[in-house]
């Protein structure tokens, strides 16, 4: 018999279960609706009872599933190092329809008023059928679109260019044609996913800076040098957050690009910051943990682990979630960045954990799927 979930609530940071894959678990896993959807280095998507981790089904596919699912309806939308996009039936896991593309694809697709949008090494971004996989259309770049494509108002805004030392461009397409509306030159490639706000496009690129363009027609309103800029910038309450190989995250004020402040950490900030209710999180790749106040950039706390911290801390109820290369997951007081408890994987923790009902539920290098008790429930 299978447990309940009250059955297996516990103590918090203790397990309820884990699922065991044939390969690292390099993504974060989705959740919905009792399921939980993820890939593995082993080539497969899976879908876990949330409740047991009982598998329900598995997918193979031709190579490693490095990408977040997207689940829209009742559709899992992942894509493989096989160069596939793939559709498949939440139920069971069948495949309702494939799409082959000429080279990697990027981390997840969009899927947005029916429409797949997913880029490729190849060079392409393609919009395909969300029902039938049918291409509706297919524009060239000529370089490695790396970035996932945002998708906001019939617009579909993406970089290309993956290198320092080749070009890179900023596209705006047609969300329904793919008929080219601007294109911004950088001299570098583009290395984060564009965001998109209040009509304006910001973007971090491998020439150092990130810039802000006009979103109707791409025109520059600003740009701020760094070194790279390997997070997606976000943009919270007019203040742009990226963090940089310059060991730094700064605070942009997102009208006129004018720094606000920084922080130094002491080595890269790989992953986007976090901004919860006055409080920027940021991890990196000196082993920390950084919680700093979003408006001035003075340190409010630090927790050190034993292993570089690259994913976005994830905070919910007033605690912070994160994984380090120290095989570990922590649960830390967001206000103070006391530990709450650690929990130990067998392998490096490198996606940010998902947290759902009291649960978090995070993969690890070991092969592994966990889900760990977040908190103690009330009586």
């Amino acid at each position: 018999m299978s447990p309940s979930r009250d059955d297996q609530d516990g103590e918090p940071g203790t397990e309820q279960w884990s699922f065991r894959t044939d390969g690292s678990v390099q993504s974060s896993p989705a959740v919905v609706d009792g399921t939980v959807y993820v890939g593995s280095d082993d080539s497969c998507m899976y879908a876990l009872d949330a409740m047991t981790g009982t598998q329900q089904w598995a997918f193979k596919t031709g190579d490693r599933v490095e990408s977040s699912p997207i689940v829209v309806g009742d559709t899992v939308y992942v894509t493989s190092l096989d160069t596939n996009v793939y559709a498949l039936n939440v139920g069971d896991g069948t495949e309702r329809w494939s799409f082959k593309t000429g080279g990697l694809n990027s981390p997840s697709p969009a899927v947005v008023d029916g429409t797949v949008y997913v880029g490729s090494r190849d060079g392409h971004v393609y919009a395909l059928d969300a029902t039938t996989g049918t291409e509706r259309w297919a524009f060239r770049t000529g370089r490695w679109v790396r970035s996932a494509p945002a998708v906001v108002d019939g617009t579909v805004y993406v970089g290309s260019g993956y290198w320092e030392s080749e070009n890179g461009t900023i596209y705006a397409l047609d969300a329904e044609s793919g008929t080219e509306q601007w294109s911004f030159q950088t001299d570098g490639g583009v290395t984060s996913d564009p965001a998109v706000v209040s009509g304006t496009v910001y973007v971090g690129t491998w020439d150092k800076h990130v810039y802000a363009l006009d979103a109707a027609d791409g025109t520059e309103r600003w740009s701020f040098e760094t070194s790279v800029p390997e997070s997606s910038p976000l943009v919270v309450d007019g203040t742009v957050y990226v963090g940089s190989y310059s060991d730094a995250v700064h605070a942009l004020d997102a009208a006129t690009g004018a720094e606000q402040w920084s922080f130094q950490a002491g080595d890269d900030v790989c992953s986007s910051p976090t901004v919860v209710d006055g409080t920027a999180y940021i991890g990196s790749r000196d082993d920390a943990v950084y919680a700093l106040d979003a408006a001035t950039g003075t340190e409010t706390w630090s927790v050190r682990t034993d292993g570089d911290v690259i994913s976005a801390p994830t905070v919910v109820d007033e605690t912070a979630y994160v994984g380090s290369f120290d095989d570990t997951v922590y649960a830390l007081d967001a206000d103070t960045g006391t530990e709450q408890w650690a929990f130990r994987t067998d392998g490096d923790v490198t996606a940010s954990p998902t947290v759902v009902d009291g649960t978090v539920y995070v993969g690890s290098h070991d092969g592994c799927v966990y889900a760990i008790t977040a908190h103690q429930r009330p009586e």
